[in-house]
C-alpha cells in the first residue's frame, strides 16, 4: 500500500492535470471504439502496450481472458464478461471486440494441469474458485487443444462470427513456445467462438458491423501478435507486418 500511495502522490504532481484535461474532453460523451478482454495477470497492462488513452476502449480482465459461452448461463445467472459485451457492443455500439492472451499465463498453466482427473475433481473445484472457473469456462479450449494430440502441424478449426463462418489456425508452427503457451493461443482463439454465441450480437456480426480479433502478448520479449485469418496463424506486429495486417483487417472487415 505504501508503494500505491506514493504512486498516487506522484500522479498528483506529474499526471493529474493532463488526465483531468482528457476527462473533460470526453466528459459526458466518451466514444470508445473497442472492448478489450485480457488476463488479470499483473504483468499485463493493455492501455500501455496499445498506447490507448482515456475514453478509447472498455477493458475487462479476468483469470485466463475467458469469455464464457452463452450456454453457460441460465435465466438471470450471468457474469461480468457478457455484461461487458452488452455495455460496449449493444449500448455503446463499439465496432471491435479484442481478446488478448499472453505467454506464461498462470491461469493457462493451471488449466493445462487440469487435464488430470485428480486436479479437476469435483472436490478440488468445490474448494478452489479458480479451478472451478477454469474447468467450467476453459474446458472447450482444453478439449480443442487436446484434440490435436500434440501434433501442432495439424490445423485447428474455429467458428467465427457465425457458425457457418469458420477459420483455420496453425498454432506456433515454428515451435517457439512451450506447450502451455500453445494452449494459451488456442484459448485466445476459442474466445472468439464464445463471443459469437451471444444472440444480442448476432445481427451485427452477420452484417459485418461488429468485428472480433485475437491478440497474443509475449511478456518476455514484449512482442505482440495478431491472429491473421489469411495467414492462418499469429503474426508478430512489427514494422514489416504492420501494413500487411492493417490491409487484411480493412479488406476482411470492409
Amino acid at each position: 500500500m505504501d508503494r500505491i500511495l506514493r504512486g498516487i502522490m506522484r500522479y498528483r504532481v506529474l499526471d493529474r492535470a493532463s488526465m483531468v484535461k482528457q476527462f473533460e474532453q470526453v466528459r459526458d460523451n466518451p466514444v470508445p471504439k473497442a472492448i478489450f478482454y485480457s488476463c488479470m495477470d499483473s504483468r499485463m497492462i493493455p492501455t500501455r502496450f496499445t498506447e490507448t488513452s482515456v475514453g478509447d476502449m472498455f477493458v475487462v480482465r479476468n483469470a485466463g481472458n475467458l469469455i464464457p459461452h452463452s450456454q453457460a448461463f441460465v435465466d438471470e445467472m450471468t457474469s461480468c464478461e457478457p455484461a461487458g459485451l452488452e455495455l460496449s457492443c449493444v449500448l455503446n455500439d463499439v465496432k471491435h471486440v479484442i481478446v488478448c492472451g499472453h505467454s506464461d499465463c498462470k491461469a493457462m498453466n493451471l488449466l493445462y494441469k487440469l487435464k488430470s482427473d485428480e486436479e479437476s475433481s469435483l472436490e478440488q473445484r468445490r474448494i478452489s474458485p479458480l479451478k472451478s472457473w477454469l474447468c467450467t469456462h476453459g474446458k472447450s479450449s482444453l478439449d480443442k487443444f487436446l484434440d490435436v494430440k500434440g501434433n501442432f502441424d495439424k490445423p485447428i478449426l474455429f467458428s467465427a462470427e457465425t457458425p457457418q463462418r469458420k477459420f483455420v489456425a496453425y498454432i506456433d508452427p515454428e515451435n517457439n513456445f512451450c506447450i502451455e503457451d500453445k494452449l494459451s493461443q488456442v484459448n485466445t482463439l476459442q474466445q472468439l467462438q464464445n463471443i459469437a454465441s451471444y444472440g444480442m450480437l448476432k445481427k451485427r456480426l452477420e452484417r459485418h458491423d461488429l468485428h472480433i480479433h485475437a491478440l497474443w502478448f509475449d511478456i518476455y520479449t514484449g512482442d505482440i501478435y495478431y491472429f491473421s485469418r489469411r495467414a492462418k496463424r499469429f503474426l508478430i506486429i512489427d514494422e514489416s507486418s504492420y501494413e500487411i495486417i492493417l490491409a487484411e483487417i480493412r479488406r476482411y472487415y470492409s
